[in-house]
This record gives structure tokens, C-alpha cells and sequence, in this order.
């Protein structure tokens, strides 16, 4: 028994579809609504589309889609404007008889051009964002690179390893940048890879955290049981460990905290405490977002958005809670080893 199609009108793009005639044989409510038409069925295709490019050309004259090629199937989406100004996507889809052969139907498929608005926003302020955080130590390079090139015998020897360490610093900034906006691209491709296998998470951990006290860290503790074998990759779980650290000394207050707990079915539990004055409720759904950051907070606001994207590729959840201290506390749950396929 064949499924009953869906109403047209239900659809969330404008839909307008003519025959071989163009003459009009079906349109939705959003496309009347964006293209001001009340009656558009058995009318002609050109005046239903009585939309015009930034020169005033109008689109059945432009895309001529009944004549053009005949190897077109598809126009690509475009702007157009009506006549009151109102911009539009449109996306048009030829059918034909066969191969190359006469356009039998007309699929229009039509947009308020606001979303494109607000998603060319987003991509503008991602840039700014990436632009402003590559900038500032690019400038550092610059400028003392610049300095020791042009007034190298003016500085003594300790001099000159203190400007030097200096751009070696930066520049590990920069392949941090680097390396977290490609990890953002994978997750959001879904190509992050992590290679899990059998490791002990308390070592990996005290190893990570170790790292982080000799590069000058605020005070960090580890509470641990001991051994906690888990199922991970142990490099993303460093970084994991290492995002969560770096979030809580930037925007908590010292000490930190790290506790490991096993859980039932060989799963277990990273929390990392901080004694800040927590995170407000208001606030954590977005906390994992792309470059968020709170009030006047520094930082690239990309290191809690690629712990979820880890922790989500191992099968696990990270969430928000409030830690004994009253600050935060970031736990992340791990599930047990995943069993073999039969």
C-alpha cells in the first residue's frame, strides 16, 4: 500500500513547481508568503517569479529554463530580489523526458535570504575571532624577530635568550591555535579520529598534569584510587585533562583539583574542581559552544567545544556541575570498553 505524500505547505522552504507549459501547478503557503502571491496556481511561471537580479534583469529571462542548455538539470542557489526588495534564494531543479531532452516540470525551491544573513555573520565573526587570537602573537614574533635582526649587537647574550624564548613561546601559541581549529574541523565533519586502546587513566593523567605544573600552571592536585584502566586514546584524553585545567585556571580560582573514579562496568570518571565562584545555571547549556567565552574572559573559546568533541568520540558525556567548594566542577564520563563484535 503507497505511502500518502506530506502536505506541501508543511514544508519550512517555499516550494513552486511548474509543468512543461510553464504554467503553475503547485506552490505552498511559504512561497506565497515570500513571493506576495494569492492565487498562483494555472498562472504563468514568469509572473509567480517576479524576482530580478541587483541590475534589474528578471530570473525567467536570465535562467531561461525552459530553452538553455539541454544538458541542465539544476541551477544552482542565487540571489534575487522582489519587487518590493525582499531578497531570495532561489534553487531550481529542470526534469526532463529523458536524457538532454524537453524540460517537463519546473521545481523551484525559494528562501528568505535572512538565514544566509545570519550564517555569513557567524562565518564573519568567526574570522574576526580566529584573526584576532592569531594576531597577538604573531605580533610578538614580529616584533622582536624584527628587533634582533636590526639591533642584534646592541644585546648581550642573556638578551637576546630571553627574545628568543619569548618567540618560542609564541609560537608554540600559534600551533596550539593551529592545531585547535583543525581539531574544531574534524569534529564538526565528523573525521575527529581517536585510536582507543587499553591504558591506565591514572597515569595518563599524573603524566599530563605533571606537564602542566613545570610549564607554570596554577597549584593542581590529583585525587586517584590508584590504577583506573580505561578504554581511550591516550593523547586525546592529555588533551581532554589539559582543556579542562587550562578552562579552570583561567576562569577559577586555585586550587584545582583532579579527581579519577572508577565506575560499575570498568567505566570510569574524570571530574576537574576548581574553588571559583562556579558557573551560573543560565550560562552552562552554551558553555560547550564554538568560541564562547564569559564576559570579558580571554582565550580562543575553543577549548571546551573540542573536550565535548573527544569525549562524545569515545562514547562519553561531559557535563557541568558544582564542585564541594562551591566552583566548578567539569565531569567527564567514560564508558566501559565497548564489546567485540561477534
Amino acid at each position: 500500500m503507497g505511502q500518502t505524500l506530506p502536505d506541501i505547505d508543511v514544508l519550512p522552504d517555499g516550494l513552486v513547481v511548474a509543468d512543461g507549459k510553464a504554467v503553475v501547478t503547485h506552490c505552498n503557503a511559504v512561497a506565497r508568503h515570500l513571493l506576495g502571491v494569492e492565487e498562483p496556481i494555472g498562472r504563468p511561471l514568469r509572473e509567480v517569479l517576479s524576482v530580478a537580479n541587483s541590475d534589474g534583469a528578471d530570473w525567467f529571462s536570465c535562467t531561461n529554463p525552459y530553452d538553455g542548455f539541454a544538458v541542465r538539470r539544476l541551477l544552482v542557489e542565487s540571489s534575487w530580489y522582489t519587487p518590493d526588495g525582499r531578497e531570495l534564494l532561489l534553487s531550481v531543479r529542470l526534469q526532463r523526458d529523458r536524457p538532454a531532452g524537453r524540460v517537463v516540470a519546473v521545481v523551484v525551491s525559494v528562501r528568505d535570504a535572512r538565514s544566509r544573513s545570519r550564517m555569513d555573520r557567524d562565518r564573519s565573526d568567526l574570522v574576526a575571532t580566529v584573526a584576532h587570537e592569531l594576531r597577538s602573537p604573531l605580533t610578538g614574533v614580529k616584533g622582536f624577530t624584527s628587533t634582533l635582526l636590526s639591533k642584534w649587537e646592541r644585546f648581550n647574550d642573556s638578551q637576546r635568550q630571553l627574545m628568543l624564548r619569548t618567540v618560542d613561546a609564541d609560537a608554540d601559541r600559534l600551533t596550539r591555535l593551529i592545531e585547535d581549529l583543525l581539531d574544531v574541523a574534524r569534529i564538526d565533519t565528523g573525521r575527529l579520529v581517536v585510536r582507543p586502546r587499553e591504558l591506565d587513566l591514572d597515569q595518563a593523567v599524573r603524566r599530563q598534569l605533571e606537564s602542566l605544573t613545570a610549564s607554570g600552571a596554577a597549584l593542581i592536585t590529583l585525587d586517584s584510587p590508584g590504577q583506573v584502566p580505561v578504554w581511550g586514546d591516550q593523547d586525546r584524553l592529555a588533551q581532554v585533562v589539559a582543556n579542562l585545567v587550562e578552562n579552570a585556571t583561567r576562569h577559577g580560582e586555585p586550587p584545582i583539583t583532579v579527581h579519577l573514579r572508577r565506575t560499575g562496568g570498568g567505566g570510569a570518571e574524570i571530574h576537574v574542581d576548581d574553588c571559583g565562584g562556579g558557573i551560573p545555571d543560565v550560562v552552562r547549556p552554551r558553555i560547550f559552544h564554538k568560541f564562547w567565552r564569559h564576559g570579558g574572559s580571554t582565550g580562543s573559546g575553543l577549548g571546551l567545544y573540542i573536550v565535548n568533541g573527544i569525549v562524545a568520540a569515545h562514547g562519553g558525556t561531559v557535563t557541568i556541575d558544582a564542585s564541594p567548594s562551591g566552583g566548578a566542577r567539569m565531569r567527564v564520563e567514560l564508558p566501559a570498553r565497548p564489546a567485540d563484535p561477534p
